[in-house]
């Protein structure tokens, strides 16, 4: 019995060692390959010189791929026609670029291809590479370097142009609008610096673009620029610094669009504070307009009263420099009534005013048919501000700590551009929270230079809360909204209280903007103190 029990132990024990022997565990594939592919050959060689050629073969040690090649790729000097780059899918052990524009004489040209070449499996990049060739006997050899900031922003937007145009007497500024440049590079997704590599000695402009439609030309509506004043010599040792910056856009008035019975909308770019729109020939009795801009975009709605009886008239649209004149044919559109609504509901922080917005302009109001009471039933005074441009009624009152207030509109007391009432009542509550719910921050300012504009900007770079300095270096900023800010400070060197952009054309710099060292996220019922020092 005793054997036989013994027997049966040896039995299960080497079945468990069969099976421990037959799972050893699921293969891996080995290690995870981290090396990058690399170059075997090209064909011509790199560097070469007296290039007669039109296409360009480089080998690889493995299958490769190429990956974002729109944004990474830069050719230097730009080519009319982009070349060709294959595989544009898939993967190859070679990268062909075949050359479709024809090649300037004695010229040295730069395939810069960034991060854009993977191999096929782990996508491991080949780090900047660079491919080299002359039209001529010499490879020129000269650079330029330097690095990129944002003017108003704390850290610069990724894949910046930055360009040389060759100064000679062919040179004016407005190159930038229709040329490409002579020669240019990237600083791609990861680093701030630049370096323009193979240009021969001469004198340049240089510029930086954060090129949206990446074909190297200035669009003002759409990029953001950066220059050096003046021009450079190369060579040159000097280290260059650009400050990108969104130019105001120039002013120009669109044709105007029928948007409702009596309601055109008219378009612009640039400032709309001088516009100033007409009609042109005859009105009809009694005629009025009223202009309200859209809040967010680049559009002013024209009302008017009576309807016209023509089918056709023309308008002018005015500003401090030019003079447009548009035709425009009326259509038949269904009018609106008048619909009221507040701005912010809910909570109400105590930087901000209870108000009113219409989708009709206002033209009157009737404060004995508006009561605010507080939740003890008390009258609250009552005050109005309107503001005509973006038709909206606040309504400042002197909030208190953890206080309800019910607004109570009794009908008639909005009256719009065309004598339309409010027909119901309108009955709106909103509350204050405690104090101890935000929190505050005093600022004290080191190395200050008046005047300045102090800001608390989200991470987006959003203004939150702004306050001016006159000759205090001690900013208080005081009932702040529970979250995580950055600290910066405009120099407002015209002393217009509002951060000035630069523009090319004229050679103007932006205003200065300094940011502080992170601060702490602000919470309830916490004072801070920050110390901001400017660096001169």
């Amino acid at each position: 019995m005793r054997l036989s029990l013994l027997r049966v132990l040896s039995l299960i024990l080497i079945a468990i060692c069969i099976a421990s022997c037959a799972n050893r565990g699921t293969p891996t594939g080995g290690e995870i390959d981290i090396l990058p592919p690399e170059i075997t050959q090209a064909v011509p060689e790199n560097f070469s010189t007296n290039f007669k050629g039109d296409e360009i073969k480089i080998y690889f040690n493995e299958y490769v791929k190429i990956r974002d090649l729109r944004k990474q790729l830069i050719v230097s000097p730009p080519m009319d026609t982009d070349p060709i780059v294959t595989p544009m899918s898939g993967a190859s052990k070679y990268i062909t670029i075949k050359i479709i524009d024809t090649l300037e004489a004695n010229t040295t040209y730069a395939f810069n291809f960034g991060e854009s070449i993977v191999d096929n499996n782990e996508e491991n990049p080949y780090p900047y590479y660079r491919y080299v060739f002359s039209t001529g006997s010499t490879i020129d050899s000269l650079a330029v370097k330097g690095y990129v900031v944002d003017a108003l922003q704390e850290k610069p937007d990724t894949f910046i142009s930055v360009m040389l145009y060759e100064v000679d007497s062919t040179y004016t500024d407005s190159i930038i609008y229709k040329e490409k440049p002579r020669y240019i590079t990237n600083t791609l997704d990861s680093v701030t610096t630049f370096s323009i590599d193979n240009i021969k000695a001469g004198k340049y402009k240089l510029i930086a673009l954060k090129d949206e439609n990446s074909n190297y030309l200035f669009n003002q509506k759409n990029d953001k620029i950066g220059f050096k004043e003046d021009f450079i010599t190369v060579p040159t040792d000097d280290t260059y610094e650009l400050k990108l910056f969104n130019e105001e856009v120039n002013y120009k008035a669109f044709r105007p669009s029928q948007d409702g019975e009596t309601r055109l909308i008219f378009p612009y770019e640039g400032d709309y504070e001088s516009m100033r729109i007409k009609v042109l020939g005859e009105t009809p009795e009694g005629y009025k307009s009223r202009i309200v801009k859209h809040p967010t975009t680049d559009t002013l709605y024209y009302w008017y009263k009576p309807k016209f009886e023509i089918d056709t008239t023309f308008f002018t649209v005015t500003n401090n420099k030019q003079i447009d004149t548009f035709k425009h044919r009326f259509r038949t559109i269904e009018g609106d009534s008048l619909t009221l609504k507040p701005v912010t509901q809910g909570i109400l922080n105590f930087d901000e005013d209870f108000t009113m917005e219409s989708n009709i302009p206002l033209s009157k109001i009737d404060t004995t048919k508006i009561k605010i009471i507080n939740k003890d039933s008390l009258a609250v005074p009552l005050k109005v501000e309107y503001d005509s441009i973006f038709n909206t009624y606040k309504f400042p009152i002197d909030k208190q700590e953890d206080e309800k207030y019910n607004f109570t509109m009794l009908p008639g007391a909005f009256t719009d551009f065309y004598e339309g009432t409010n027909k119901d009542t309108l009955n709106y509550s909103i509350r204050t929270k405690m104090k101890s719910e935000y929190g505050n921050i005093r600022v004290n300012i080191r190395n200050a230079k008046f005047p300045l504009i102090v800001q608390l900007v989200n991470e987006q770079g959003k203004v939150m809360y702004e306050r001016y300095a006159k000759d205090s270096p001690v900013v208080e900023f005081r009932n702040l909204v529970p979250r995580r800010y950055k600290l910066r400070a405009i120099f407002d060197t015209n002393e217009n209280g509002k951060y000035d952009t630069g523009n090319f054309l004229l050679g103007i710099q932006p205003e200065r903007v300094s940011y502080s060292e992170p601060i702490e996220e602000v919470r309830s019922n916490f004072d801070f103190v920050e110390e901001f020092t400017l660096l001169d």
